[in-house]
């Protein structure tokens, strides 16, 4: 079940209005960030599935009527194709931005994604790569989604080297995450989970700024326990971190924000402090990313380590429909593992 905060509207930065500082929700934040990419580089396209009419979630609303329909278009229902085309605009000197509709529809794109963008700068011996790619896509769950419009995909893509992933929480992240992967002279998947673009709402400065990928922020800071996630699991981390702390818990709660690279100077240096981690996505338990933290930072915190590290995060079955509610790492799930972690 989503949190109360998220399927109300949330709320990461002051409501109060300051200079210079505008409220806008996730979607808007994510097409501003866009605009500013195509207005400072005249060799910058975005295109994709219905994004000259804005997009199915409207992200791109606009943007085709201001740079143009020979920067701002539509392509075939052809994920491989799409993202192929990508990878020749930005061997011939473009920046691209090409959206794939859902997270869940990106998987005929796998081979063009680990096999050509992924390896291109590696088997050229850095003569050509595909740096200026950005894939954008909407992931995650939504409330209504079921299998096919739910899942959670970073894990399959963390494997392979060369790729960038980023996922942000809210508006003040994406916009400022979404200018960094466009600088960023690596190819970045962009995955935007699809349920915040309206829910999450915040003060988001006007003027360009950019959030250095790599770099986690802890949202909460906390000396019992450390709770690492990304996406919209940040939100339900913060709710959880609230009601534990009416038990006398204090929970530390981090975002990742990217999760390749992942900051494991930030999380080590926590999980040194609380010497207990619990670590939650949406995806399914196994194999997930979180496997891949848990690994690490066993490795370099065991001594520090009080309790085992806990993995609260989505069961190893299919994405429902009917019963998405008990499927979700929620609130309740994460106080659960919170009561067991501190009672060990």
């Amino acid at each position: 079940m989503l949190s109360r905060s998220l399927r109300t509207g949330v709320r990461y930065c002051s409501a109060a209005a300051s200079n210079g500082l505008v409220e806008m929700n996730m979607c808007t934040a994510i097409n501003e960030g866009m605009k500013e990419a195509l207005a400072s580089n005249k060799k910058s396209v975005l295109f994709g599935e219905d994004v000259a009419f804005g997009g199915v979630f409207r992200c791109a609303a606009g943007l085709r009527e201001e740079f143009g329909d020979d920067r701002v278009f539509n392509t075939p229902v052809n994920e491989q194709g799409l993202i192929a085309f990508g990878v020749g605009l930005c061997i011939a000197g473009y920046d691209v931005i090409a959206e794939i509709q859902f997270a869940d529809y990106i998987f005929p794109a796998f081979d063009q994604i680990v096999n050509e963008v992924a390896k291109y700068r590696y088997r050229a011996a850095s003569n050509w790569d595909v740096g200026g790619l950005v894939i954008r896509a909407p992931c995650s769950a939504v409330g209504h989604g079921s299998m096919y419009h739910s899942q959670s995909v970073e894990s399959y893509f963390a494997h392979c080297p060369g790729l960038t992933i980023v996922v942000p929480r809210g508006p003040y992240q994406a916009k400022g995450l979404m200018r960094a992967a466009v600088k960023k002279r690596d190819p970045v998947l962009f995955f935007e989970p699809k349920v915040l673009y309206r829910n999450a709402v915040g003060m988001v400065p006007e003027e360009p700024y950019e959030i250095e990928i790599g770099k986690a922020d802890i949202v909460r800071e906390g000396t019992d326990i450390t709770m690492i996630g990304w996406g919209t699991q940040v939100q339900r981390m913060i709710d959880a971190a609230t009601e534990a702390e009416k038990f006398g818990y204090s929970i530390e709660v981090i975002d990742l924000q990217s999760i390749v690279p992942w900051d494991v100077e930030t999380v080590t240096a926590s999980v040194k402090k609380t010497g207990r981690c619990i670590i939650t996505h949406e995806a399914p338990i196994t194999n997930g990313f979180g496997a891949e933290l848990s690994s690490s930072i066993q490795e370099r915190c065991f001594l520090h380590l009080e309790a085992p590290i806990q993995r609260v995060c989505g069961y190893d079955t299919h994405f429902p429909l009917a019963f998405e509610e008990f499927y979700l790492p929620s609130v309740p799930r994460l106080v659960e593992s919170i009561e067991k972690t501190m009672k060990f």
